[in-house]
């Protein structure tokens, strides 16, 4: 990637978290500026303008804890310098869960399920996984495995006209299952390169609709024991801290190998990233940060945390 490209992706996701960061970084920056040396009661200042901006309790205590040990030492003194600290402590946290989805060349297809609650964009998201997997060249089929509403069926359909690419669908009502079981049988009569299933938006408490996920894991396993080679867990970022319990649901009905927040240009709860890093490690795939079908990004750390904070331009 040039350092054009690379100024141009940095500048549209800074733009993408310009509602956080007036959230977070702006508020902290302030508080810096009036500093003339690291306190205690500066340090609260900060957790509790982290707190607001949705990083979570268990993020936020570690990242404040450490900040606190390395004042105590001396290694943190000089105000000036504390954004930099901050920003190690912030991108600590993340980097673990910076890890890109290989899809690999000897598994065919290579089945991705997703999955999430209502309304958090999984057809939308799904739309523009099978873009990117298609401009690299790869054979990409889709399952319409949400089976519950006739629009979710057509919604993926349009995606998939849109893409050049073969929708797997049966009536409304259907068997969930049945549809990706008849998907990944097609995709492997086909050659195709990546499979991508589409489920029903879940109430992640009804522990039945819950249940229907595990018979959809326990219908790909009887194909082959690997799959899904991937479940990808939406994660709308506007939903703040209920993101922690959506994650911990899900992950008891089906093993979450990978999360893509989204919505992330019009939240300012961008800050749960680092609380579900903090709490559950599991790698962010993509973040959703649009609606057009190139709006999804590859998830790194370091400029997730710089696009977070002011720099010396604004």
């Amino acid at each position: 990637m040039s350092t054009e490209d690379k100024n141009g992706f940095f500048s549209k996701f800074k733009a993408t978290l310009n509602h956080t960061r007036t959230k977070l970084g702006d508020g902290i920056a302030e508080l810096v500026l009036r500093q003339k040396g690291i306190s205690d009661e500066f340090l609260e200042d900060v957790e509790t303008q982290m707190l607001t901006a949705d990083i979570g309790i268990e993020a936020t205590t570690e990242i404040i804890e450490n900040l606190r040990k390395k004042m105590k030492r001396k290694d943190l003194v000089d105000p000036s310098k504390f954004m930099l600290h901050l920003k190690s402590e912030m991108i600590g946290i993340l980097k673990p869960c910076e890890q890109k989805l290989e899809v690999t060349e000897n598994t065919k297809p290579f089945v991705i399920l997703v999955v999430g609650a209502n309304g958090v964009g999984k057809t939308t998201t799904i739309g523009k996984l099978a873009n990117l997997y298609r401009e690299e060249g790869k054979k990409v089929m889709l399952a319409a495995g949400d089976t519950f509403r006739a629009a979710a069926i057509e919604q993926l359909q349009v995606w998939g006209d849109k893409n050049g690419i073969p929708v797997v669908s049966q009536n409304i009502g259907a068997d969930s299952a049945s549809v990706i079981y008849d998907a990944y049988q097609s995709a492997k009569a086909k050659e195709i390169d990546v499979l991508i299933a589409d489920t029903a938006g879940r109430i992640h408490t009804k522990d039945n609709l819950m249940n229907e996920l595990e018979k959809i894991g326990r219908v790909l396993k009887n194909q082959d024991q690997r799959l899904p080679d991937e479940v990808i867990l939406i994660i709308d970022s506007t939903t703040g801290q209920n993101a922690l319990s959506q994650v911990a649901s899900f992950r008891g009905s089906i093993p979450v190998s990978g999360i893509i927040l989204t919505k992330l240009d019009g939240s300012t709860k961008g800050g749960i990233a680092l609380g579900l890093a903090r709490k559950f490690r599991i790698p962010f795939r993509f973040l959703g940060v649009g609606e057009q079908i190139e709006d999804l990004l590859a998830f790194k750390s370091t400029d997730f945390v710089e696009a977070l904070f002011p720099d010396n331009n604004d």
